[in-house]
């Protein structure tokens, strides 16, 4: 069976970042790899947890993803958690760069996934949470499942 150009297969996600942060605004942006990493990916051995985005000299950098190693790459494996440049439009790297100065923003990777046979970053642009918000959030959570498990009753 054929891939479609615009088929989207998730690599990862990044579920603490939304936990943790509210995300503005979101953006695609390519990854710079090497081929070992990129057959590793395709095993989907990939982990956002602690990363992050960072932009000097005009260009924005992903830092402290992990990448597990592959297997038959031997001499060719790159360090797991090496400093990878993303691939953007300098017009949305200026943007990101003007608006990650203000106070209390920050660019977080939301999702790696294949969108084709290139591999993209989905990066959040994205503002902390305060305790007080995330017990919020817990509690929103927690109100809609006692809905829907009320409303999953009554229907029985």
């Amino acid at each position: 069976m054929a891939e479609t150009k615009n088929e989207l297969k998730t690599i990862a996600q990044n579920r603490k970042a939304r936990h943790d942060f509210f995300v503005e605004e979101s953006y695609e942006a390519g990854i710079e790899l090497v081929g070992t990493e990129v057959k590793s990916l395709r095993k989907a051995a990939c982990n956002l947890r602690d990363a992050w985005c960072d932009i000097k000299q005009g260009e924005i950098f992903l830092r402290q993803m992990h990448i597990s190693p592959y297997e038959q790459g031997n001499i060719f494996n790159r360090d797991p958690t090496r400093v990878r440049r993303l691939l953007m439009h300098k017009r949305e790297i200026r943007k990101l760069s003007d608006l990650t100065k203000q106070k209390g923003y920050t660019l977080i990777p939301l999702s790696v996934y294949f969108k084709g046979s290139n591999i993209k970053v989905q990066v959040g642009l994205c503002r902390g949470k305060k305790l007080y918000d995330k017990r919020e959030d817990i509690a929103k959570k927690d109100a809609q499942r006692d809905i829907d498990r009320n409303i999953k009753e009554r229907t029985k």
